[in-house]
């Protein structure tokens, strides 16, 4: 249900997986939940999400868009419980359309879920919609009170960025998984909050994602109004990942742990 605290002008982005395919007893797989005017949307659906949701105060038949940045179980996977769990005890409860977006394949990806899976992960047309960005650059689409724009990022040949906006002009832009990415600069310009991957230390860099100092150089450059960094893989325990943001991002920081709430505007 909705958090009682959140203002009615306010957008509320709530950590629900700071962690990455590494199990950690203190961070799930990615998961975002964006909260306006009492819609619910999910960025990413990595396992532990659902626990995650219960512990923030929301049922899974609340939410009303789940919305994936690429098909890597650890932002996925859990989209088959996800949906078999909103079949119990009777469809009956699910009074919301459900909206699933995801970026090129998204379509093919989720039939061949249902090969596997069958009617158990299917909760009908009149309860749930697929939608798939296809031109990235290009498309915006309008679910409730959210306007979702993406752009490609560089990770997986699917992989894309959001940028999420309410009614009331509150920016969200979510990175998934990317490296360096001029579409993700333009996508975040003066947004009001970056949720940026962070996956390795500077001397750990890996390709297909970034690091503090890679990721603080994409707000700067952007003009973003708060940066948080995510995806930690444990690597990130040993080093001073503020340290390193702050070569390139002197502006508002934080680093993302599960169940951590953020608001933006005011009531």
């Amino acid at each position: 249900m909705m958090d009682m605290n959140t203002k009615n002008s306010a957008l509320s982005v709530t950590v629900l997986g700071s962690g990455t395919c590494v199990p950690s007893l203190s961070r799930s797989s990615c998961a975002l939940r964006i909260q306006s005017s009492g819609a619910n949307l999910l960025l990413d659906l990595g396992p532990g999400t659902m626990h995650r949701l219960l512990e923030a105060g929301t049922s899974i038949h609340d939410v009303d868009v789940v919305c994936f940045s690429h098909f890597h179980p650890d932002h996925s996977a859990e989209l088959v419980p996800f949906l078999f769990a909103n079949k119990y005890p009777d469809i009956s409860r699910r009074t919301r359309m459900l909206s699933l977006v995801g970026g090129k394949g998204f379509s093919s990806f989720f039939r061949g879920l249902q090969e596997i899976y069958g009617h158990w992960i299917t909760l009908g047309s009149d309860r749930m919609v697929l939608r798939e960005m296809k031109t990235w650059e290009a498309d915006r689409i309008r679910i409730g009170p959210f306007m979702i724009r993406t752009c490609p990022v560089q990770h997986n040949e699917e992989s894309i960025a959001y940028r999420i906006e309410d009614e009331h002009r509150n920016t969200v832009v979510y990175s998934g998984d990317t490296d360096v990415s001029e579409d993700l600069v333009e996508l975040a310009r003066e947004v009001d909050l970056l949720v940026c991957e962070s996956a390795m230390p500077d001397d750990w860099k890996v390709p297909g994602h970034l690091t503090p100092s890679r990721a603080g150089e994409i707000a700067r450059r952007a003009g973003v109004g708060k940066l948080v960094l995510t995806h930690f893989y444990p690597e990130c325990d040993t080093v001073d990942i503020e340290s390193e943001c702050r070569k390139t991002w002197d502006g508002p920081l934080i680093l993302a742990e599960d169940l951590l709430s953020i608001e933006i505007g005011e009531e």
